[in-house]
């Protein structure tokens, strides 16, 4: 909800984009936030990037705590399919997991 208010008033991110910033944590089965949205109400854009986000802060350092290894972050996610996450999207990510991952691999190495 933060990054929603602070992020408002940029107009290049009206509509869909701002939509992301503020659904991108509600979940498939309605128990995320701000507002308990669930399934096809959530915004694809949002849906797609809870997956993208979700693997990205599992597999990234962080100061709390190292970054988890791509496999664990994938299992989690192909978990929490038709929970926390679209399960059309996971199966997406399912399908294209080898080229993100290289993509992943390009990316950590930079």
């Amino acid at each position: 909800m933060l990054g929603f208010e602070m992020l408002r008033d940029v107009m290049f991110l009206s509509g869909e984009g701002l939509s992301v910033v503020r659904n991108h944590h509600e979940r498939w089965d309605g128990a995320g936030y701000p507002d308990r949205l669930g399934g096809t109400e959530i915004p694809l854009a949002a849906r797609i990037f809870a997956v993208a986000d979700t693997l990205d802060a599992m597999t990234s350092d962080r100061p709390y705590r190292t970054a988890r290894v791509w496999e664990e972050a994938r299992d989690e996610i192909f978990a929490q399919s038709g929970r926390q996450f679209d399960p059309r999207v996971v199966d997406a990510f399912r399908e294209r997991e080898p080229e993100l991952r290289q993509i992943q691999r390009v990316v950590a190495a930079a």
